[in-house]
């Protein structure tokens, strides 16, 4: 393990004002975002979404890496050109999602647990030899009645650990990805004390699985109520509780932190990115990770027509910006009306 190049990959990652694409949608999971936008989920319209925000310029400066999904990072663009080549060539780090979804953890009831390290080794490998310079793993962790539970979020932080150490090892830097999901009644207080056992519990596993820190980016969830809460936090208090959960628990050899968006809307997931770096006093950069907080906008401008194609790239461009300037702490509500 080269540590040195694990460590200038993954602060170009997160270099200041730009932020990681997660392209990374499943086959099924684009379909229903195609789907609300009347647009047949074929490989073709796959492959053409995805190369008109790699294509668009303006928007990939604010980009510092992009998720790929398995089919994404084998495909070319129409006139050829393999995808990860755009990437590289607009300065920005190709990544792959490497874990294969959740499934039920027996014996523990509502729970689940990601699979995929069977076979990673040798995926790791391929994929390296395409271009990828780091990956992504999510563990999912649900609130609720009597979960999460000690031995699910072990399980799930062990797994973690494991895939983080493989990336390692194949040189490619691992996102550590807990993520605490929204869905659900809970307020805010809950998420926090969720989230502070989560990342304990990953944290521990990662030291115990010797995974170099100065190697990875942690990309957690915030710290903010349910969706169907009857109490939401305000955009400060969101802020103030993930700032000071990570400050508590997240070591400072870590290089960055990239925040997911969990379904958040656009301009949520904006203001709470901005409101935490405005706090500053913390030794990581904090950026975003984000999927639909960016995709939702030029998804919808697109609708799978070929004219409009620019104006799916105005809408990326202008999401891609206002992240940007959230990285930094100088976002400001009234620039979401300068589209």
């Amino acid at each position: 393990m080269n540590l040195a190049a694990l460590n200038a990959v993954a602060e170009k990652m997160v270099a200041p004002g730009r932020g990681i694409l997660a392209a990374d949608e499943s086959t099924g999971t684009i379909k229903k975002r195609f789907d609300a936008i009347g647009v047949e989920n074929t490989e073709q319209n796959r492959r053409d979404y995805r190369e008109l925000m790699f294509r668009a310029k303006d928007a990939m400066s604010y980009v510092s890496g992009v998720i790929l999904y398995d089919e994404t990072i084998w495909q070319n663009a129409a006139d050829g050109t393999p995808l990860v080549d755009l990437l590289n060539a607009a300065d920005v780090v190709p990544g792959i999602k490497v874990d294969e979804g959740v499934q039920p953890l027996p014996g523990f009831p509502n729970e689940t647990i990601t699979a995929g390290l069977d076979n990673l080794a040798t995926r790791l490998v391929k994929y390296y030899e395409r271009g990828a310079r780091f990956a992504k793993w999510r563990a999912v962790i649900d609130t609720g009645s009597g979960i999460p539970t000690p031995g699910a979020v072990k399980a799930n932080a062990h797994a973690l650990a494991r895939y983080a150490a493989l990336c390692q090892a194949h040189q490619i830097v691992p996102i550590v990805e807990p993520e605490i999901l929204m869905d659900g009644d809970h307020d805010i207080a809950r998420c926090d004390e969720a989230t502070r056992f989560v990342l304990h519990t990953v944290f521990d596993e990662l030291y115990e699985q010797r995974v170099a820190l100065e190697g990875i980016v942690l990309k957690p969830n915030m710290v903010i109520s349910g969706k169907q809460s009857p109490v939401q936090a305000s955009v400060q208090q969101v802020a103030e509780r993930t700032v000071a959960v990570l400050k508590e628990i997240v070591p400072s050899a870590v290089p960055g932190i990239a925040y997911l968006s969990g379904g958040q809307t656009d301009e949520q997931a904006t203001a709470h990115l901005d409101a935490m770096n405005r706090i500053g006093g913390f030794p990581w950069k904090m950026t975003f990770s984000y999927g639909r907080a960016l995709q939702a906008a030029p998804q919808k401008a697109w609708s799978g027509k070929a004219e409009n194609t620019r104006a799916a790239q105005a809408a990326f461009t202008h999401r891609a910006r206002m992240n940007s300037l959230a990285s930094l702490g100088q976002w400001e509500s009234e620039l979401e009306k300068t589209v």
